[in-house]
């Protein structure tokens, strides 16, 4: 299974995407990749963001994520009841772990 890193795009996102399966970044990087998320669907690229460490505010990024990472048990309760969002787990593993 390929995954890509954001950092990793480049200056064609769509093009870095092509083939692989999941498309990781951070919540610092989710500002900067609306353009990368809404290729993600057209390539059918999955998409998991790590949320750990940050306060998660909803949006729109939300519709286009399919693994949320969390630091609190009850926050990832929360969202994965709220968000629309496959997966949400509070974990201190390498994201890697649970992709699928």
């Amino acid at each position: 299974m390929e995954s890509i890193l954001f950092s990793n795009l480049g200056a064609d996102p769509r093009s870095a995407m092509q083939g692989k399966r999941w498309l990781m970044l951070t919540a610092e990087e989710l500002p900067r990749a609306t353009a990368a998320l809404a290729f993600s669907e057209l390539e059918d690229v999955l998409v998991a963001v790590d949320h750990r460490g940050e306060a998660v505010e909803e949006g729109l990024w939300m519709r286009a994520v399919h693994l949320l990472l969390v630091s609190d048990q009850n926050e990832a309760q929360s969202l994965q009841a709220s968000s629309g969002i496959t997966k949400v787990i509070a974990t201190n593993e390498p994201m890697e772990e649970h992709l699928w």
